[in-house]
């Protein structure tokens, strides 16, 4: 088994099965509150264009094995100069409990740090307990009240500030990684 990170673009062929599963998870489990958190799960994934997620200001991973994505995410400009907004981390249902998700979440950090980030903000669902305790375990913290019931807060913001030794030392542009549009 060969597994390796590949830079590349949304719209890569590669990752519309990732898109595929991620969105009928979200239509799951928010599927008797889409208007109250702002609309269908296909909008939510749409809601940036593809430029938003690429290179100099932003980044789209795959984790492939064996050829085949199993794992990504992506990140884009917040909404200062320092901060990266990590979106879309999401791993096959079948693979899960494996790390590959914090082996992407680190991967997209490292990457924000040699990009010139320093923050990493992010949110996941009320209904993404598993993420949420992704996020805790790998160092974030939250933005909003940990007693809460998650359902009052809905989206649940979480940063984590990047220690630039945490990087590696070496700055590889993305293209190095195979970009490819």
């Amino acid at each position: 088994m060969s597994e390796r990170f590949l830079y590349t673009s949304v719209n890569d062929p590669l990752a519309q099965p990732l898109f595929d599963g991620l969105e009928q998870e979200y239509e799951h489990r928010y599927a008797d509150v889409q208007g109250r958190i702002g609309g269908t799960a296909r909008e939510e994934l749409q809601r940036y264009p593809a430029v938003a997620f690429a290179a100099p200001v932003g980044a789209f991973v795959l984790l492939l094995r064996d050829g085949h994505a199993v794992s990504g995410g992506a990140f884009m400009p917040h909404r200062d100069p320092d901060t990266a907004e990590f979106k879309r981390i999401w791993t096959l249902p079948g693979l899960r409990r494996q790390g590959i998700a914090r082996r992407v979440l680190q991967e997209l950090e490292d990457q924000a740090l040699r990009q010139g980030y320093r923050r990493v903000y992010l949110t996941t669902g009320f209904r993404q307990p598993e993420a949420v305790g992704l996020y805790l375990s790998h160092g974030y913290t939250a933005l909003f009240d940990l007693q809460a019931d998650p359902e009052t807060v809905a989206h649940l913001p979480f940063e984590k500030h990047l220690a630039a030794a945490h990087a590696s030392s070496q700055v590889v542009p993305a293209a190095v990684h195979g970009v490819h549009a």
